[in-house]
Protein backbone atom coordinates (compact mmCIF):
# COMPACT_ATOMS: atom_id res chain seq x y z
CA UNK A 1 0.00 0.00 0.00
CA UNK A 2 3.02 2.26 0.20
CA UNK A 3 5.07 4.18 2.65
CA UNK A 4 1.75 6.59 2.90
CA UNK A 5 0.12 3.61 4.45
CA UNK A 6 2.68 2.73 6.52
CA UNK A 7 1.98 3.98 10.46
CA UNK A 8 -1.31 2.81 9.87
CA UNK A 9 -0.78 -1.04 8.66
CA UNK A 10 1.57 -1.00 11.81
CA UNK A 11 -0.93 0.27 13.59
CA UNK A 12 -3.23 -1.24 13.13
CA UNK A 13 -2.11 -5.10 12.82
CA UNK A 14 -0.79 -5.11 16.36
CA UNK A 15 -4.23 -3.42 17.42
CA UNK A 16 -6.12 -6.01 15.61
CA UNK A 17 -7.99 -9.04 17.33
CA UNK A 18 -10.73 -11.96 16.57
CA UNK A 19 -13.03 -12.23 19.76
CA UNK A 20 -15.16 -15.73 20.21
CA UNK A 21 -17.59 -16.36 22.96
CA UNK A 22 -19.43 -19.50 23.66
CA UNK A 23 -21.49 -21.32 26.87
CA UNK A 24 -19.97 -23.94 29.13
CA UNK A 25 -20.63 -26.97 29.83
CA UNK A 26 -22.27 -30.14 27.49
CA UNK A 27 -24.44 -28.29 25.28
CA UNK A 28 -22.08 -25.33 24.41
CA UNK A 29 -24.03 -22.63 22.44
CA UNK A 30 -21.74 -20.89 20.17
CA UNK A 31 -19.16 -19.95 19.12
CA UNK A 32 -20.39 -16.64 17.99
CA UNK A 33 -16.95 -14.64 17.20
CA UNK A 34 -16.25 -11.09 15.51
CA UNK A 35 -13.05 -8.53 15.43
CA UNK A 36 -11.72 -6.42 18.01
CA UNK A 37 -9.22 -4.40 19.01
CA UNK A 38 -6.45 -4.26 21.67
CA UNK A 39 -6.86 -0.74 22.86
CA UNK A 40 -3.82 -2.02 25.83
CA UNK A 41 -1.65 -4.54 25.05
CA UNK A 42 0.01 -4.27 28.55
CA UNK A 43 -3.60 -4.54 30.16
CA UNK A 44 -4.95 -6.52 28.14
CA UNK A 45 -8.08 -4.11 27.29
CA UNK A 46 -10.22 -5.23 24.58
CA UNK A 47 -12.98 -3.62 22.73
CA UNK A 48 -14.85 -5.55 20.26
CA UNK A 49 -18.68 -5.47 18.93
CA UNK A 50 -21.43 -6.47 21.05
CA UNK A 51 -23.69 -8.74 19.18
CA UNK A 52 -21.25 -11.97 20.48
CA UNK A 53 -22.22 -11.44 24.11
CA UNK A 54 -25.85 -10.61 23.25
CA UNK A 55 -26.64 -14.43 23.55
CA UNK A 56 -25.62 -14.86 26.80
CA UNK A 57 -27.40 -11.98 28.46
CA UNK A 58 -29.75 -12.63 31.32
CA UNK A 59 -32.58 -10.83 30.59
CA UNK A 60 -32.59 -11.62 26.47
CA UNK A 61 -31.42 -9.63 23.32
CA UNK A 62 -34.34 -7.17 24.47
CA UNK A 63 -32.47 -5.37 27.07
CA UNK A 64 -30.04 -4.01 24.08
CA UNK A 65 -33.28 -2.16 21.89
CA UNK A 66 -33.59 1.46 22.30
CA UNK A 67 -35.45 2.82 25.74
CA UNK A 68 -35.59 -0.76 27.52
CA UNK A 69 -32.66 0.47 29.89
CA UNK A 70 -29.55 2.26 30.56
CA UNK A 71 -26.67 2.54 28.04
CA UNK A 72 -24.34 0.28 29.53
CA UNK A 73 -24.83 -3.06 31.29
CA UNK A 74 -21.89 -4.40 33.59
CA UNK A 75 -20.52 -7.85 33.28
CA UNK A 76 -23.51 -9.48 35.77
CA UNK A 77 -26.36 -8.73 33.05
CA UNK A 78 -24.79 -12.13 31.11
CA UNK A 79 -24.83 -15.26 32.31
CA UNK A 80 -22.10 -17.44 34.27
CA UNK A 81 -21.11 -19.76 31.40
CA UNK A 82 -20.15 -17.27 29.07
CA UNK A 83 -16.78 -17.94 27.81
CA UNK A 84 -14.42 -15.49 26.23
CA UNK A 85 -11.32 -15.65 23.83
CA UNK A 86 -9.03 -13.33 22.23
CA UNK A 87 -6.48 -14.28 19.84
CA UNK A 88 -4.40 -11.78 17.65
CA UNK A 89 -1.08 -11.74 15.92
CA UNK A 90 2.38 -12.91 17.15
CA UNK A 91 4.54 -10.52 19.38
CA UNK A 92 6.69 -8.03 17.97
CA UNK A 93 9.10 -8.10 20.84
CA UNK A 94 12.05 -10.23 21.67
CA UNK A 95 11.83 -13.69 21.73
CA UNK A 96 8.48 -13.87 20.32
CA UNK A 97 8.00 -17.55 18.83
CA UNK A 98 5.42 -18.32 16.25
CA UNK A 99 2.84 -20.83 17.24
CA UNK A 100 1.75 -23.83 15.42
CA UNK A 101 -0.17 -23.39 12.74
CA UNK A 102 -3.70 -24.81 12.92
CA UNK A 103 -4.98 -28.12 11.21
CA UNK A 104 -7.29 -26.42 8.37
CA UNK A 105 -4.36 -25.13 6.35
CA UNK A 106 -1.72 -27.96 4.77
CA UNK A 107 0.53 -26.99 3.50
CA UNK A 108 1.26 -23.26 5.40
CA UNK A 109 -0.42 -21.14 3.39
CA UNK A 110 2.55 -18.60 4.09
CA UNK A 111 5.89 -17.82 5.50
CA UNK A 112 4.50 -15.28 8.07
CA UNK A 113 4.26 -16.77 11.95
CA UNK A 114 1.07 -17.88 13.11
CA UNK A 115 -1.24 -16.19 15.58
CA UNK A 116 -0.74 -17.04 19.00
CA UNK A 117 -3.38 -19.19 20.64
CA UNK A 118 -6.62 -17.63 22.19
CA UNK A 119 -6.51 -16.07 25.45
CA UNK A 120 -8.81 -16.33 28.23
CA UNK A 121 -10.76 -13.14 29.17
CA UNK A 122 -13.92 -11.73 30.96
CA UNK A 123 -16.31 -9.26 30.03
CA UNK A 124 -15.89 -5.84 32.05
CA UNK A 125 -19.04 -3.83 30.26
CA UNK A 126 -21.28 -3.95 27.52
CA UNK A 127 -21.49 -0.15 26.51
CA UNK A 128 -23.17 1.79 23.47
CA UNK A 129 -22.83 5.09 21.89
CA UNK A 130 -26.08 7.45 22.92
CA UNK A 131 -25.34 9.96 20.28
CA UNK A 132 -24.85 7.06 17.74
CA UNK A 133 -28.33 4.92 18.52
CA UNK A 134 -30.31 8.68 18.03
CA UNK A 135 -28.49 8.97 15.13
CA UNK A 136 -29.15 5.80 13.33
CA UNK A 137 -32.87 6.23 15.06
CA UNK A 138 -33.23 9.85 12.58
CA UNK A 139 -31.79 8.35 9.10
CA UNK A 140 -32.93 4.69 9.53
CA UNK A 141 -35.79 4.51 11.77
CA UNK A 142 -39.18 5.79 12.31
CA UNK A 143 -42.55 4.53 10.88
CA UNK A 144 -41.32 3.65 7.63
CA UNK A 145 -37.88 2.18 7.43
CA UNK A 146 -37.87 2.33 3.94
CA UNK A 147 -36.74 -1.10 3.40
CA UNK A 148 -32.86 -0.56 5.13
CA UNK A 149 -31.24 -3.80 6.52
CA UNK A 150 -27.95 -4.46 8.45
CA UNK A 151 -26.54 -7.30 9.26
CA UNK A 152 -23.68 -9.94 9.47
CA UNK A 153 -24.79 -12.47 6.73
CA UNK A 154 -23.72 -13.48 3.22
CA UNK A 155 -23.16 -10.84 -0.11
CA UNK A 156 -27.46 -11.02 -0.38
CA UNK A 157 -30.04 -10.25 2.33
CA UNK A 158 -31.92 -13.24 3.69
CA UNK A 159 -34.86 -13.73 2.47
CA UNK A 160 -37.75 -12.55 5.02
CA UNK A 161 -38.41 -8.68 5.10
CA UNK A 162 -37.63 -7.94 8.40
CA UNK A 163 -37.54 -4.23 9.18
CA UNK A 164 -34.13 -2.33 10.01
CA UNK A 165 -35.15 -1.75 13.77
CA UNK A 166 -36.46 -5.28 14.22
CA UNK A 167 -34.45 -7.68 15.91
CA UNK A 168 -35.75 -11.02 13.71
CA UNK A 169 -31.72 -10.77 12.10
CA UNK A 170 -30.32 -12.15 15.39
CA UNK A 171 -28.19 -10.80 18.25
CA UNK A 172 -25.80 -9.01 15.97
CA UNK A 173 -28.51 -6.69 14.60
CA UNK A 174 -30.43 -6.39 18.03
CA UNK A 175 -26.93 -5.24 19.71
CA UNK A 176 -26.02 -2.81 16.68
CA UNK A 177 -24.46 0.45 18.21
CA UNK A 178 -23.00 -1.99 21.85
CA UNK A 179 -19.79 -2.99 22.02
CA UNK A 180 -17.92 -4.85 24.73
CA UNK A 181 -15.13 -4.18 26.93
CA UNK A 182 -13.10 -7.10 28.23
CA UNK A 183 -9.82 -7.31 30.05
CA UNK A 184 -7.51 -10.11 28.96
CA UNK A 185 -6.85 -12.98 32.33
CA UNK A 186 -3.07 -13.43 31.45
CA UNK A 187 -1.40 -10.67 30.18
CA UNK A 188 2.24 -11.32 29.87
CA UNK A 189 5.04 -8.30 30.23
CA UNK A 190 6.42 -10.07 27.13
CA UNK A 191 3.59 -8.49 25.06
CA UNK A 192 3.80 -5.08 25.43
CA UNK A 193 7.55 -4.66 24.64
CA UNK A 194 7.86 -2.83 21.28
CA UNK A 195 4.47 -1.69 21.42
CA UNK A 196 3.49 1.89 21.12
CA UNK A 197 0.98 3.20 22.97
CA UNK A 198 -2.34 2.99 20.57
CA UNK A 199 -3.79 6.52 19.65
CA UNK A 200 -6.94 7.66 19.60
CA UNK A 201 -8.41 10.91 16.98
CA UNK A 202 -11.55 12.65 16.80
CA UNK A 203 -13.86 11.81 14.55
CA UNK A 204 -15.60 15.07 14.04
CA UNK A 205 -11.65 16.36 12.91
CA UNK A 206 -11.86 14.10 9.96
CA UNK A 207 -12.87 16.10 6.90
CA UNK A 208 -15.02 14.27 4.08
CA UNK A 209 -12.99 11.89 2.08
CA UNK A 210 -9.95 11.42 4.62
CA UNK A 211 -8.24 7.91 3.65
CA UNK A 212 -9.32 5.17 6.46
CA UNK A 213 -8.02 1.65 6.53
CA UNK A 214 -9.88 -1.02 8.30
CA UNK A 215 -8.16 -4.00 9.68
CA UNK A 216 -11.20 -6.94 10.71
CA UNK A 217 -10.71 -10.63 10.37
CA UNK A 218 -13.49 -12.09 7.66
CA UNK A 219 -15.38 -14.33 9.23
CA UNK A 220 -14.68 -14.04 12.56
CA UNK A 221 -12.63 -17.06 14.44
CA UNK A 222 -12.60 -19.39 11.60
CA UNK A 223 -9.31 -19.85 9.79
CA UNK A 224 -7.34 -16.92 11.40
CA UNK A 225 -4.12 -17.91 9.94
CA UNK A 226 -5.59 -16.62 6.69
CA UNK A 227 -8.20 -13.88 7.50
CA UNK A 228 -6.45 -12.51 10.91
CA UNK A 229 -6.11 -8.86 10.53
CA UNK A 230 -7.03 -8.43 6.83
CA UNK A 231 -6.30 -4.42 5.57
CA UNK A 232 -8.60 -2.49 3.32
CA UNK A 233 -8.66 0.74 2.48
CA UNK A 234 -11.61 3.63 2.04
CA UNK A 235 -12.52 6.63 2.61
CA UNK A 236 -14.61 8.77 5.51
CA UNK A 237 -17.69 9.19 3.08
CA UNK A 238 -19.89 10.79 4.99
CA UNK A 239 -21.00 11.80 8.87
CA UNK A 240 -23.82 12.05 11.24
CA UNK A 241 -22.71 12.64 14.77
CA UNK A 242 -20.46 9.79 15.62
CA UNK A 243 -22.15 7.48 13.08
CA UNK A 244 -19.75 7.49 10.17
CA UNK A 245 -19.94 5.77 6.99
CA UNK A 246 -16.58 4.41 4.84
CA UNK A 247 -16.66 2.89 1.75
CA UNK A 248 -13.80 0.39 2.79
CA UNK A 249 -14.61 -3.45 2.24
CA UNK A 250 -15.75 -5.03 5.01
CA UNK A 251 -17.05 -8.19 5.55
CA UNK A 252 -19.04 -10.51 7.69
CA UNK A 253 -16.99 -11.26 11.18
CA UNK A 254 -15.54 -7.86 10.75
CA UNK A 255 -17.65 -6.09 13.19
CA UNK A 256 -15.92 -4.47 15.91
CA UNK A 257 -12.92 -4.27 13.70
CA UNK A 258 -10.90 -0.84 14.02
CA UNK A 259 -10.85 1.63 11.71
CA UNK A 260 -7.71 3.49 11.47
CA UNK A 261 -6.43 7.27 9.80
CA UNK A 262 -3.23 7.31 7.25
CA UNK A 263 -1.06 8.30 10.43
CA UNK A 264 -1.94 5.07 12.30
CA UNK A 265 -4.73 6.61 15.01
CA UNK A 266 -8.08 4.95 15.83
CA UNK A 267 -10.91 6.68 14.50
CA UNK A 268 -14.10 3.69 14.80
CA UNK A 269 -15.33 0.55 15.23
CA UNK A 270 -16.88 -1.17 12.94
CA UNK A 271 -21.22 -1.42 13.75
CA UNK A 272 -22.33 -3.14 10.98
CA UNK A 273 -20.34 -4.22 7.42
CA UNK A 274 -23.35 -5.07 5.47
CA UNK A 275 -26.38 -3.34 4.15
CA UNK A 276 -28.78 -2.97 1.69
CA UNK A 277 -31.56 -1.02 0.64
CA UNK A 278 -34.75 -2.32 -0.97
CA UNK A 279 -32.77 -5.55 -1.55
CA UNK A 280 -30.21 -3.86 -3.28
CA UNK A 281 -26.34 -4.26 -1.77
CA UNK A 282 -25.39 -1.00 -0.62
CA UNK A 283 -21.23 -0.79 -0.79
CA UNK A 284 -20.87 1.66 2.75
CA UNK A 285 -20.63 0.16 6.06
CA UNK A 286 -21.54 1.91 9.13
CA UNK A 287 -18.80 3.10 11.52
CA UNK A 288 -19.17 4.08 15.35
CA UNK A 289 -16.42 6.62 16.58
CA UNK A 290 -13.83 5.55 18.86
CA UNK A 291 -13.80 8.43 20.67
CA UNK A 292 -17.12 9.01 21.67
CA UNK A 293 -17.42 5.40 22.58
CA UNK A 294 -14.47 5.59 24.61
CA UNK A 295 -15.67 8.25 26.58
CA UNK A 296 -19.11 6.97 26.84
CA UNK A 297 -17.14 3.26 28.24
CA UNK A 298 -15.53 5.81 30.36
CA UNK A 299 -18.32 7.04 32.28
CA UNK A 300 -19.95 3.93 32.82
CA UNK A 301 -16.70 2.27 34.48
CA UNK A 302 -16.84 5.05 36.74
CA UNK A 303 -20.47 4.57 37.51
CA UNK A 304 -20.06 0.81 38.04
CA UNK A 305 -17.14 1.58 40.46
CA UNK A 306 -14.18 0.35 37.80
CA UNK A 307 -12.18 3.22 38.88
CA UNK A 308 -8.75 1.72 36.97
CA UNK A 309 -10.09 0.72 34.05
CA UNK A 310 -12.22 4.31 33.58
CA UNK A 311 -8.82 5.89 33.98
CA UNK A 312 -6.88 3.67 31.43
CA UNK A 313 -9.49 4.60 29.08
CA UNK A 314 -9.54 8.02 29.35
CA UNK A 315 -5.94 8.15 28.97
CA UNK A 316 -6.71 6.95 25.37
CA UNK A 317 -9.11 9.79 24.70
CA UNK A 318 -7.66 13.05 22.27
CA UNK A 319 -7.75 16.54 23.49
CA UNK A 320 -11.18 17.76 23.18
CA UNK A 321 -9.91 21.56 22.52
CA UNK A 322 -6.37 22.70 21.02
CA UNK A 323 -6.01 19.29 19.53
CA UNK A 324 -3.91 20.03 16.31
CA UNK A 325 -2.47 16.07 15.94
CA UNK A 326 -4.64 15.92 12.83
CA UNK A 327 -3.82 19.44 11.03
CA UNK A 328 -1.59 18.07 8.45
CA UNK A 329 -3.91 15.06 7.26
CA UNK A 330 -6.72 17.26 7.43
CA UNK A 331 -4.95 19.88 5.25
CA UNK A 332 -3.56 17.03 2.96
CA UNK A 333 -7.10 15.80 2.19
CA UNK A 334 -8.51 19.62 1.41
CA UNK A 335 -5.26 20.11 -0.99
CA UNK A 336 -6.31 16.58 -2.73
CA UNK A 337 -10.17 16.59 -2.85
CA UNK A 338 -10.97 20.41 -2.20
CA UNK A 339 -14.63 20.47 -2.32
CA UNK A 340 -15.37 18.88 -4.90
CA UNK A 341 -18.06 16.64 -3.13
CA UNK A 342 -20.30 19.73 -2.88
CA UNK A 343 -21.00 18.79 -7.11
CA UNK A 344 -22.47 15.56 -5.74
CA UNK A 345 -26.31 15.84 -5.72
CA UNK A 346 -29.03 13.13 -4.48
CA UNK A 347 -31.71 12.83 -7.26
CA UNK A 348 -35.30 11.31 -6.37
CA UNK A 349 -37.69 10.40 -8.76
CA UNK A 350 -40.80 8.51 -7.15
CA UNK A 351 -39.77 5.84 -5.02
CA UNK A 352 -36.28 5.98 -7.09
CA UNK A 353 -33.44 7.87 -5.41
CA UNK A 354 -29.44 8.08 -6.60
CA UNK A 355 -26.78 10.43 -6.85
CA UNK A 356 -25.93 13.07 -9.31
CA UNK A 357 -23.35 15.63 -9.91
CA UNK A 358 -24.35 19.20 -10.78
CA UNK A 359 -22.08 20.52 -14.08
CA UNK A 360 -24.09 23.87 -13.97
CA UNK A 361 -26.68 25.97 -11.92
CA UNK A 362 -29.47 24.61 -13.45
CA UNK A 363 -27.72 21.40 -14.94
CA UNK A 364 -27.66 18.33 -13.06
CA UNK A 365 -26.11 14.47 -14.68
CA UNK A 366 -27.35 11.22 -13.44
CA UNK A 367 -27.90 7.89 -14.48
CA UNK A 368 -30.86 6.17 -16.45
CA UNK A 369 -31.94 3.73 -14.04
CA UNK A 370 -32.47 6.60 -11.45
CA UNK A 371 -34.77 9.01 -13.91
CA UNK A 372 -35.88 6.62 -16.56
CA UNK A 373 -37.96 9.11 -18.81
CA UNK A 374 -38.11 12.25 -20.57
CA UNK A 375 -40.11 14.47 -18.94
CA UNK A 376 -40.35 13.27 -15.62
CA UNK A 377 -39.95 15.15 -12.72
CA UNK A 378 -37.26 14.72 -10.33
CA UNK A 379 -36.43 16.68 -6.91
CA UNK A 380 -32.60 17.64 -6.69
CA UNK A 381 -31.05 18.08 -2.92
CA UNK A 382 -27.50 19.39 -2.80
CA UNK A 383 -24.72 18.59 -0.28
CA UNK A 384 -24.98 22.32 1.47
CA UNK A 385 -28.18 23.70 3.42
CA UNK A 386 -29.76 24.79 0.08
CA UNK A 387 -33.40 23.78 -0.30
CA UNK A 388 -33.92 21.04 -2.91
CA UNK A 389 -34.61 22.22 -6.15
CA UNK A 390 -37.01 20.65 -8.73
CA UNK A 391 -36.08 19.46 -12.50
CA UNK A 392 -37.26 17.50 -15.12
CA UNK A 393 -35.48 14.70 -17.43
CA UNK A 394 -34.77 16.99 -20.38
CA UNK A 395 -32.90 13.17 -21.88
CA UNK A 396 -32.40 9.49 -20.75
CA UNK A 397 -30.89 6.59 -22.70
CA UNK A 398 -32.63 4.08 -24.04
CA UNK A 399 -32.80 0.66 -21.56
CA UNK A 400 -30.52 -0.71 -24.37
CA UNK A 401 -27.94 1.45 -24.39
CA UNK A 402 -24.95 0.53 -22.46
CA UNK A 403 -24.32 4.46 -21.69
CA UNK A 404 -26.78 4.74 -18.60
CA UNK A 405 -27.05 8.33 -18.54
CA UNK A 406 -29.66 10.88 -18.14
CA UNK A 407 -29.81 14.75 -17.83
CA UNK A 408 -31.63 16.94 -15.29
CA UNK A 409 -32.89 20.70 -16.02
CA UNK A 410 -33.45 22.24 -13.08
CA UNK A 411 -36.20 25.00 -12.43
CA UNK A 412 -33.61 27.22 -10.36
CA UNK A 413 -30.33 27.27 -10.05
CA UNK A 414 -28.35 25.77 -7.21
CA UNK A 415 -26.51 27.64 -5.13
CA UNK A 416 -22.97 27.77 -3.37
CA UNK A 417 -21.55 24.79 -4.98
CA UNK A 418 -18.07 24.43 -7.27
CA UNK A 419 -19.01 23.39 -10.26
CA UNK A 420 -16.54 20.44 -11.77
CA UNK A 421 -14.56 20.94 -14.92
CA UNK A 422 -15.51 18.13 -17.59
CA UNK A 423 -12.45 15.94 -18.66
CA UNK A 424 -11.67 16.29 -22.57
CA UNK A 425 -9.76 12.85 -22.15
CA UNK A 426 -10.42 9.60 -20.57
CA UNK A 427 -10.55 9.61 -17.26
CA UNK A 428 -13.19 7.87 -14.43
CA UNK A 429 -16.35 10.59 -13.91
CA UNK A 430 -19.53 8.07 -12.93
CA UNK A 431 -19.97 5.28 -11.49
CA UNK A 432 -23.15 3.27 -13.08
CA UNK A 433 -23.84 -0.10 -11.43
CA UNK A 434 -22.46 -2.96 -9.85
CA UNK A 435 -22.39 -6.34 -11.70
CA UNK A 436 -25.87 -8.87 -11.66
CA UNK A 437 -26.40 -11.75 -13.29
CA UNK A 438 -30.18 -11.56 -14.22
CA UNK A 439 -30.30 -15.56 -14.54
CA UNK A 440 -29.23 -16.00 -11.12
CA UNK A 441 -30.12 -12.83 -9.15
CA UNK A 442 -26.37 -12.52 -7.67
CA UNK A 443 -25.07 -9.39 -7.22
CA UNK A 444 -20.97 -9.07 -7.83
CA UNK A 445 -20.69 -5.84 -5.26
CA UNK A 446 -16.65 -4.57 -6.30
CA UNK A 447 -17.32 -4.90 -10.18
CA UNK A 448 -18.69 -1.84 -11.56
CA UNK A 449 -19.13 -0.10 -14.73
CA UNK A 450 -18.15 3.35 -15.17
CA UNK A 451 -18.08 5.38 -18.19
CA UNK A 452 -15.79 7.72 -19.14
CA UNK A 453 -16.66 11.51 -19.05
CA UNK A 454 -14.58 12.29 -22.34
CA UNK A 455 -17.48 10.30 -23.94
CA UNK A 456 -19.80 12.70 -22.60
CA UNK A 457 -18.07 16.00 -22.58
CA UNK A 458 -18.69 16.88 -26.42
CA UNK A 459 -22.57 16.24 -25.91
CA UNK A 460 -22.93 17.91 -22.80
CA UNK A 461 -20.81 21.20 -23.75
CA UNK A 462 -22.80 21.50 -27.00
CA UNK A 463 -25.84 21.15 -25.09
CA UNK A 464 -24.98 23.63 -22.51
CA UNK A 465 -24.41 26.25 -25.33
CA UNK A 466 -27.47 25.67 -27.61
CA UNK A 467 -29.88 23.24 -25.56
CA UNK A 468 -29.45 20.42 -29.10
CA UNK A 469 -30.46 16.98 -27.97
CA UNK A 470 -29.78 15.27 -30.82
CA UNK A 471 -25.81 14.94 -29.70
CA UNK A 472 -26.96 13.00 -26.38
CA UNK A 473 -29.15 10.95 -28.65
CA UNK A 474 -25.99 9.04 -30.43
CA UNK A 475 -25.62 7.53 -26.90
CA UNK A 476 -28.47 5.20 -28.00
CA UNK A 477 -26.55 4.17 -31.14
CA UNK A 478 -22.79 2.66 -28.94
CA UNK A 479 -20.62 1.09 -31.76
CA UNK A 480 -19.90 -2.67 -31.66
CA UNK A 481 -16.76 -2.73 -29.13
CA UNK A 482 -18.54 -0.69 -27.01
CA UNK A 483 -21.37 -3.36 -26.78
CA UNK A 484 -18.67 -6.05 -26.65
CA UNK A 485 -17.17 -4.91 -22.95
CA UNK A 486 -20.94 -4.42 -22.04
CA UNK A 487 -21.48 -8.14 -22.13
CA UNK A 488 -18.31 -9.03 -20.43
CA UNK A 489 -16.80 -10.62 -23.83
CA UNK A 490 -13.37 -10.18 -24.90
CA UNK A 491 -12.76 -7.33 -27.92
CA UNK A 492 -11.71 -9.17 -31.18
CA UNK A 493 -7.93 -8.38 -31.60
CA UNK A 494 -8.72 -7.96 -35.42
CA UNK A 495 -11.89 -8.84 -37.29
CA UNK A 496 -12.39 -12.46 -38.37
CA UNK A 497 -11.35 -13.12 -42.09
CA UNK A 498 -13.52 -15.50 -44.47
CA UNK A 499 -11.60 -18.85 -45.90
CA UNK A 500 -13.37 -18.36 -49.30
Amino acid sequence: MGRRWGPAMAASERAGCVVSARGAGAEAEGPWSCSGVLLNRRTGLVLCHGGIVAPFLRAGVGALQPGAGPSFLGADSCRDDLRLHVQWGPGRGPGARAEPRGALCTPPCSAQPAPRAPACARLLLLACCPAFRASFARLFGGDVPEQWRFAGGGPEPPEDEASASGSDDGPLLAALGWFALLRLEDCTAEEAVGSPRLSVVPAASLPKGAPLLACGSPFGAFCPDIFLNSLSRGVLSNAAGPLLLTDARCLPGTEGAGVFSAHGALVALVAAPLCWRAREWVGLSLLCAADALLRTASLALRRLGLQAEAKELAALLPRQAGDTTTGPQRALVLQEHGAVWLAAVLVECGSVWGSGVALAPRLVLTCRHVAPREAKRVLVRPATKSPPVWGEVVFATQDTSPYDVAVVKLEESLKGIPFPVLASYFHEGIVTSNTRDNSTGATYPHLNFSIPMAVLQPALSRYRRTGELLPLRELDRPGEQVRVVWRLQRVPAQPPRSKL
